[in-house]
């Protein structure tokens, strides 16, 4: 029993160790590239880009179930992206709100008759609908089966060689989608699929399907995921993206290429994270063949999301999120530590199962082990409080670093107030809410032993109104 806890209390200070010194120097690479790329957008020739007969079409996915509320707005921001030429396939996957009347309304959408490529089984379509105000906007009925389900009807629909799956409750920026597809245009037989960041509308003023206003929610549950989305793809997103080996485009904006897409069968149906399955999906597939290949994350590409605001509601998405990690993990647990995978393969995909995966247990147990080695006289005070200390301010440090670079770089909070509270907020997270966000991880694996399939419901309050 003794040994069983002092090893317990090793893994748990090589823990910390690990994770504060990777975190440390993803924020380093994050810093250079970041500063990087704003050096390089002066250059990047956008208008060039816009104007240019090469710049490859794309398709908008937008599968939509019960999303009344906030649809409107959403396809309202899509309408207006500089883009040279998109489509948007809206697939209403069986809804039973008022989602398809409002879109028939908002629209002025009419009936017609859609050919389908069968390119990923999904299933049955019972109708199809065009805008008469916006011949890009296609809008397919379909019966229910789940979000990736409607995702490979809307690739199955789109006729263009890129698609860009979005949430229903997100909004892109105007030039979001020029961004976020400009490694493809640099170099389109190499980059496979690209990601932009996601930014919390919460607290936001929306008019016409666009941010006219940035700020903060009053909530501070949705204050703490702004500071936490910071860290999540400022810092983590940018630093994998440099050491190839990012694992996760979010399933709310991400760029693919579509035959890529359907060669290795599109979305899956049989896990809660599609997102994160098909990237690493499309990374084995590209390993195994031996092509040259990028999966990236480009940092300013905007996507605005609407974010939970009560307890029930977050802790349902995080067990989600873990449930579809574990799930993903599992499936693909052949990468783990294969040298033909490469940094993917050595280092990128056991971070996951060790920090991601396990993380919550080590974090949740380590603490109070510590604590109980020191009550036995294991530990020496100076020791037990210099861990806690370095702890809590290395995890402060990264949260205000994160913080730093977004308000360098990009300023989006013109607010001196709002940029204090956030300074404030990126203290208070890492006392409570990491530890609350562990706890729904841990309970995610009940989910799995229950083999729980649902996705839950969010109360959604509609994007871009203020809290």
């Amino acid at each position: 029993m003794t040994l069983a806890l002092q090893a317990t209390a090793v893994v748990a200070l090589l823990y910390f160790a690990a994770l504060n010194a990777i975190y440390l120097v993803f924020t380093g690479i994050a810093w250079r590239g970041v500063t990087h790329h704003l050096r390089a957008r002066a250059y990047s020739g956008e208008d060039e880009a816009f104007a240019s007969p090469l710049t490859p079409p794309i398709s908008i996915l937008l599968p939509a179930y019960n999303e009344a509320t906030g649809i409107v707005e959403s396809i309202r921001s899509l309408l207006t992206l500089r883009y040279p030429e998109i489509e948007i396939v809206v697939v209403n996957d069986g809804s039973t709100d008022e989602t398809m009347r409002t879109l028939v309304e908002a629209f002025d959408l009419v009936r017609i008759r859609k050919a389908l490529r069968d390119a990923v089984p999904t299933k049955p379509l019972r109708s199809a609908y065009v805008s008469r105000r916006h011949p890009e906007l296609l809008v397919l009925d379909k019966e229910n089966g789940g979000k990736a389900d409607a995702l490979n009807m809307g690739l199955s629909a789109a006729q263009y060689p890129y698609v860009c799956a979005i949430d229903a409750d997100t909004m892109l920026e105007e030039d979001a989608l020029m961004r976020v597809a400009k490694p493809i245009l640099d170099d389109p037989s190499v980059v496979a699929a690209a990601g932009g960041i996601v930014r919390i509308a919460n607290g936001c003023r929306v008019d016409h399907g666009r941010v006219v206003e940035v700020g903060l929610p009053r909530s501070p549950l949705a204050t703490l995921q702004v500071v936490e989305y910071f860290r999540a793809f400022l810092v983590g997103r940018m630093g994998w993206s440099r050491l190839r080996s990012l694992l996760i485009i979010s399933g709310a904006f991400g760029l693919f290429r579509r035959s890529l897409v359907e060669a290795v069968g599109g979305w899956r149906t049989d896990t809660v994270g599609e997102d994160v399955e098909l990237v690493v999906r499309l990374h084995r597939y590209l390993r195994d063949r031996g092509e040259e290949y990028r999966i990236e994350f480009v940092p300013d590409p905007v996507c605005w999301t609407e974010a939970p605001e009560d307890l029930r509601t977050l802790g349902g998405q995080r067990r989600r999120w873990q449930r579809g990690l574990a799930e993903t993990l599992w499936r693909h647990r052949g990468l783990f530590m294969r040298p033909r995978y490469g940094v993917l393969g050595c280092f990128g995909f056991p971070y996951f199962v060790i920090f991601e995966l396990c993380g919550p247990l080590i974090e949740l147990v380590g603490f109070p082990v510590t604590i109980y080695a020191y009550a036995t006289g294991r530990l020496s005070l100076p020791f037990l409080i210099g861990f806690f200390v370095v702890s809590l301010l290395l995890g402060v440090l990264l949260s205000v670093a994160a913080l730093a670079l977004e308000e360098f770089s990009f300023r989006r909070h013109s607010s001196t107030r709002d940029v204090v509270r956030l300074l404030v907020f990126s203290v208070a997270e890492n006392v409570g809410y990491r530890q609350l966000n562990d706890v729904w991880r841990l309970l995610a694996f009940v989910d799995l032993a229950r083999r729980r399939r649902t996705w839950g419901a969010q109360q959604r309050r509609g994007i871009g109104v203020r809290s």
